[in-house]
């Protein structure tokens, strides 16, 4: 027993660490300071120094976290265009990539969607440190749908290669939106699932029926 312990003194014991702690709240202060300034005056106008003013912390722990501020933007914008569009599990395939193309098109069709956008653009145009970013992009966005076809399949479905997903799926939402051509309505969205996966029953009983 330690000095100055009794038998009913508790051993003392380290705090214990919140989930996520300090860091994952920076990280967060720092992606909602990013997504409200590229929103409010668009890409190339704003540096370090007021992303840390706004969120919060001190210039030295954005700089030792990203390194700059193009990577800091990258991270920022390719977390807000995956994390928050996890894929869903409605229990069909048809289901799971209509409610991911939903989500996808409110994502980039929201008041800062196309601002990241652009963003995301103009950045990947910046020679090889755009590349890696993309590769980056891509690989999270891939392995987030490969998930999905592989569960369906182990349900006996027939599923798309992954680059299927993406050229008929998330590319023309990403291309409307840049490009300004029409709202991404409700049936333009469902109509790229329908394309995709036009051998599914419902697409079929659709075109039977028109």
């Amino acid at each position: 027993m330690r000095e100055h312990e009794t038998p009913d003194t508790p051993p003392s014991r380290p705090a214990a660490r919140r989930p996520g702690g300090r860091s994952a709240r920076v990280r967060t202060a720092v992606h909602r300071a990013v997504t409200e300034l590229i929103a409010e005056r668009g890409y190339g106008t704003f540096a370090v120094g007021d992303v840390a003013a706004r969120a919060g912390v001190a210039d030295s722990s954005i700089y030792r976290r990203w390194g700059n501020l193009e990577a800091l933007l990258m991270d920022a914008v390719v977390s807000r265009l995956t994390e928050r569009s996890p894929m869903p599990d409605t229990g069909s395939l048809a289901g799971d990539l209509r409610a991911f193309a939903a989500k996808a098109a409110e994502d980039v069709s929201g008041p800062d969607g196309l601002a990241l956008l652009r963003t995301v653009v103009t950045v990947l145009a910046a020679g090889p440190s755009g590349e890696a970013t993309r590769d980056r992009f891509l690989a999270a966005r891939a392995e987030q749908i490969q998930h999905v076809l592989d569960r369906a399949r182990e349900r006996g479905e027939r599923a798309p290669d992954v680059l299927d997903v993406l050229d008929l799926v998330l590319a023309p939402l990403y291309i409307r939106v840049l490009f300004g051509v029409e709202p991404l309505t409700r049936e333009y969205v469902e109509g790229l699932v329908d394309r995709l996966l036009p051998d599914r029953p419902e697409s079929t009983a659709q075109t039977s029926g028109s």
